[in-house]
């Protein structure tokens, strides 16, 4: 049996590219790290085995803590880790899906290809981080009101439609809709509301971005055609989340758990994974908080489309229903769901947390929207802005092995401190401008190098190794053309 050695956590290699923590002492499941050698080289670097041998030791864990190819250190949990812990004697973790909750990705089709785009790339990049609000603090398409916020935390993009914001198109091609009916606005607290209320439709910062760029490869042309998607195409990728009205309430129920369950915290290897038991008043709160947050990240979202439509509309000189402007997908990779999974032969609710993780399941799951009933969810990968990102779509193998998760990203090799010591933004810039025409625009040199290429693992190899897994397959890469950030 090959075994591999970091620190004092031994990893056993199950079969290509599984890789095993035995379960010991305390732990009540095994961990399982899904990465090659090289990716698991990197993942052992951090704390991120640690990290995931702790949450192990969260109660009601089901079969496995995973850790994906993209993983890294985190807060508590690591990122790209996935864990399900039984809703009836298990727990809810609010540090397990993280500050930034409903942090996610939607792509956006279009009929331009790369020639339409060509000598328009500086115009279009100026024009979007004019009308696209970024950066720290306030200010976003829209300021809402309390009512206004109520609204958007019960409903979701329900009240997007009903704003003018979205179509009904719009909700049939977003991850359950972009509604959470379990939504409950009044345990969301009021300075996490007064902290969202003028950042609705804003990108915000670090690695939150939005990226026009361009279809280079296709690798199962029958699902591309099904996704809407073909060679040589413009799309837009926009990746952001709930922004400090998350953020808040996040802090807000890890500082209730700290009081009222202190008994359970006591009892886990890192206080930071801090959970309530399922069942607890508690547990239902935070549920229904971040499912309100969840509702909030996807309005954000497509209020931001929105106004790329309208960007695009004034570069290209029409409209944005001629220019076929569509949601593919949107899909989060912070949150934790209640979803009924196989367990041993017998059909279990379950807390699935997914934190740095994407859903990726495949065909005939009810959860599906009916254009992807048949074909599988589409599942979008971003990297760096100097490499490539996919799509894929949810493997057959996702739901035996991940509970139908894959990675969310290429997932950081490096801090962000470190990056602003080894990079200059402005450097960085200038070379991806003319090395690879890639043109991007930022509120500042340090975010750009706090973001370089180098910061990132492989993409390609996170990828591939979810690909031979069959818990992501392969369906297109993109290369960015122009991208903005705060």
């Amino acid at each position: 049996m090959t075994t591999r050695e970091f620190g004092d956590i031994e990893l056993r290699r199950v079969r290509e590219h599984v890789w095993e923590i035995p379960q010991e002492g305390e732990m009540n499941a095994p961990a399982r790290v899904l990465a090659s050698e090289a990716l698991l080289e990197h993942i052992g670097q951090d704390k991120t085995l640690e990290q995931l041998r702790n949450a192990t030791h969260l109660p009601g864990i089901t079969n496995h803590a995973i850790c994906m190819p993209d993983g890294h250190q985190g807060y508590g949990f690591p990122v790209g880790g996935v864990g399900a812990t039984d809703t009836t004697d298990g727990c809810i973790s609010p540090g397990a899906v993280g500050y930034d909750i409903n942090c996610g990705v939607r792509m956006m089709t279009t009929n331009l290809t790369y020639e339409d785009l060509q000598g328009k790339e500086a115009e279009l990049v100026e024009a979007l981080f004019d009308a696209i609000p970024s950066g720290l603090g306030g200010g976003g398409v829209v300021t809402g009101d309390a009512e206004t916020i109520d609204d958007i935390l019960a409903r979701g993009m329900e009240w997007a439609v009903d704003a003018g914001y979205a179509t009904e198109d719009d909700l049939a091609h977003c991850e359950d809709e972009g509604f959470r009916d379990d939504a409950r606005p009044e345990f969301v607290s009021q300075k996490a509301k007064d902290r969202g209320r003028n950042q609705i439709g804003s990108l915000g910062s670090g690695n939150h971005f939005l990226e026009v760029q361009r279809v280079t490869d296709v690798y199962r042309e029958d699902v591309a055609e099904s996704f809407g998607l073909e060679a040589d195409q413009i799309v837009v990728l926009i990746h952001c989340g709930s922004r400090g009205l998350g953020h808040q309430t996040c802090t807000d129920y890890l500082r209730r758990i700290e009081k009222e369950h202190a008994d359970l915290l006591d009892e886990l290897p890192d206080k930071e994974l801090a959970a309530a038991p399922a069942g607890s008043e508690l547990a239902e709160e935070y549920y229904g908080a971040m499912c309100a947050a969840i509702n909030f990240a996807w309005v954000n979202r497509q209020l931001i489309m929105h106004r790329t439509r309208e960007v695009f509309a004034d570069v290209f000189d029409r409209d944005w229903r001629e220019m076929d402007m569509r949601l593919l997908y949107d899909v989060a990779h912070n949150i934790a769901k209640k979803e009924v999974h196989t367990v041993d032969g017998d059909e279990r609710e379950l807390y699935v947390h997914r934190k740095g993780a994407t859903r990726a399941f495949p065909a005939g799951r009810p959860e599906l929207p009916p254009a992807y009933a048949e074909v599988g969810q589409p599942v979008i990968i971003p990297g760096s802005m100097g490499a490539g990102s996919y799509v894929l779509r949810g493997g057959d193998s996702s739901l035996d092995l991940t509970f139908g998760s894959t990675a969310h990203g290429a997932g950081r090799l490096m801090s962000r401190t470190k990056a602003k010591q080894e990079y200059w933004g402005e450097t960085v810039q200038e070379e991806l401008r003319e090395q690879q025409k890639i043109y991007v625009k930022a509120q500042s040199g340090a975010t750009v190098a706090e973001e370089a290429p180098g910061v990132y693992k492989d993409v390609d190899e996170v990828v591939r190794v979810s690909d031979e897994l069959g818990i992501g397959d392969k369906v297109v890469r993109t290369f960015p053309v122009c991208n903005i950030k705060g």
